[in-house]
């Protein structure tokens, strides 16, 4: 059987997919890797069906149409075979220490051959992830054993506290297949920032949580024309409202907290975290069309969950970055640079 299926969507990613590509090649006949070529223009084609001649019982290769990095992730989860489902953007890759020790991990759990009983087994794996700026020479790895037991089985209601600096972003994250099909999560195509949905919606369908602390995601930081760069990000601003929104939308909080008012917790959490960040972008942008979307933002949380608009607009964090007049907006965004600057995190 195969273990993992690691999805890799590609646009025009020839001068760094080689890197992504070998690295997950490691996990051998375990492992399934599908490359999913979005529409590229350069040579991401042709190196894809390389891959996939030379290995043709790991790599599988997917051409279509470009539909943005949400559909590579959805192609991806459409055809996946393996227990597991993870997906590695085509500029990032795994630690291969780390890759092997997740590898025997399941191995080990599942008896190093059929999963006969998955109700036994992870519905989701949690690893360190770093932030590599290669450019600078420096990383920052990311962890969480403040929150989750290391190499415990555990549930939502035995996790701890997630600091300011911590979240379960989709480089963090690898959740059992099925879990995610039962969780009906579908990116939207053509938008950026949509990991944010892939790593939210699926949460509360989770049981069971397996933690290590392994440093198994590199998580590269530095293309000008990345989309966590900030300068991209005000450009794509609309996008990011739109990915916002969504994700309030996607799971009702008040079902999740009788079951698990820990993770709704930290779910709502997650949302002010998104609100924090879009009306940050759009403070920076500087005009009155902008701060009208800022506005808006809020404005639709508040039409279809009162209570949840409550909370998020005064709290400490989402509340501080809707903060009223000039010196409001210089509050906010001297905050932002800080907090930047302490987490490098672009």
């Amino acid at each position: 059987m195969k273990y993992i299926t690691f999805a890799v969507p590609c646009y025009n990613s020839e001068s760094y997919m080689r890197r992504c590509v070998d690295s997950l090649l490691l996990g051998g006949k375990d492992v399934e890797i599908i490359l999913v070529n979005d529409g590229s223009v350069d040579r991401t084609a042709q190196i894809a069906d390389e891959y996939q001649m030379i290995y043709p019982d790991i790599v599988r290769v997917v051409h279509k149409k470009n539909g943005g990095h949400g559909s590579g992730v959805n192609k991806g989860l459409e055809l996946a075979r393996g227990l597991y489902y993870k997906v590695v953007d085509s500029d990032d890759w795994l630690d291969a220490d780390s890759y092997r020790i997740l590898l025997d991990t399941i191995r080990d759990m599942c008896g190093g051959g059929r999963c006969e009983f998955e109700e036994e087994i992870p519905d989701l794996f949690v690893c360190n992830y770093v932030y590599d700026h290669l450019d600078e020479g420096t990383s920052r790895s990311m962890g969480f054993k403040n929150v989750f037991p290391e190499r415990q089985m555990c549930t939502w209601n035995e996790i701890g506290k997630f600091k300011p600096s911590q979240y379960l972003i989709m480089h963090s994250l690898m959740f059992r297949t099925e879990v995610l099909r039962k969780s009906g999560v579908k990116l939207p195509e053509h938008t950026f920032y949509v990991d944010n949905l892939f790593s939210y919606q699926p949460l509360p369908f989770v049981e069971r949580i397996y933690y290590m602390d392994i440093d198994l995601y590199h998580y590269y930081l530095g293309r000008e024309d990345q989309s966590v760069n900030e300068n991209v990000m005000m450009k794509r601003i609309d996008q990011q409202i739109r990915v916002t929104d969504l994700v309030a939308k996607s799971v009702d909080l008040a079902e999740v907290k009788k079951t698990y008012p820990k993770l709704a917790s930290y779910m709502t959490r997650n949302i002010s975290i998104m609100l924090s960040i879009s009306s940050i972008h759009l403070l920076l942008i500087q005009t009155d069309e902008a701060q009208e979307k800022r506005r808006a933002m809020w404005e639709r949380i508040r039409e279809y969950n009162s209570a949840l608009y409550y909370r998020l607009r005064y709290s400490t964090l989402s509340g501080l970055t809707y903060l009223p007049g000039r010196l409001g907006g210089k509050l906010t965004v001297g905050g932002y640079r800080f907090a930047r600057r302490i987490y490098q995190f672009q």
